[in-house]
């Protein structure tokens, strides 16, 4: 399978790295998946990156298939190379609805990823903890005041793409508190995040 990826062919597009991951989701090949992780731990990084490029892409179309994997994705947080920082927290965002007990048990590590990080790790970070928060209370109860928190201190250029995230994990029990940041943001947004926090709202309050 590495002799399949783009930077073994010599390409410096995402293409084949696309299309192998397409390949491999369509034929179930999880010895060839396997041989993918597998390339994330060598030395070479241009293979490395392009491995995370294939396991996020199974990610997004059967994360099933790569949701064994969620104690890798979870070591490379802490790599020295930001896209597998960024690329793990991606498969970690499209995977945490079936692994969510995993990835909370290292959930020290996904926050200092988070806290850290990078447009892209903080926006699929967003993600991970939201997932975690709808799937079982107690983990609500650390993490959505976490969320909350981070509502209200980022860029008003962020706050609807950010909102809308955390929207899943918003219930009954605290769309009030929801809400209640929204507003203390209000006053900063643009107009086009002012009509994108408007029509959240009316959403979630049906």
């Amino acid at each position: 399978m590495i002799e399949k990826l783009a930077c073994q062919l010599g390409r410096n597009d995402e293409t084949p790295n696309i299309e192998l991951a397409e390949w491999l989701c369509q034929s179930d090949d999880v010895s060839g998946i396997r041989e993918i992780v597998d390339g994330l731990k060598g030395k070479d990084k241009a293979i490395a990156s392009d491995c995370m490029k294939v396991l996020y892409e199974i990610g997004e179309r059967k994360p099933h298939l790569i949701s064994e994997y969620a104690d890798d994705f979870l070591t490379l947080l802490f790599s020295r190379n930001n896209r597998l920082v960024w690329g793990s927290m991606i498969a970690l965002a499209a995977i945490a609805e079936l692994v969510p007990d995993v990835i909370y048990e290292n959930i020290d590590r996904v926050l200092s990823a988070f806290n850290a990080g990078s447009t892209i790790t903080v926006d699929n970070g967003i993600t991970v903890l939201s997932k975690l928060s709808k799937a079982d209370k107690a983990y609500a109860s650390h993490l959505f005041p976490l969320l909350l928190e981070h509502l209200r201190k980022c860029r008003p250029s962020d706050v609807a793409r950010h909102a809308e995230k955390m929207s899943i994990c918003v219930n009954q029990e605290n769309i009030k508190d929801f809400f209640d940041v929204l507003d203390t943001r209000k006053d900063y947004l643009a107009s086009p995040q002012s009509e994108r926090i408007r029509k959240l709202e009316n959403k979630l309050s049906k």
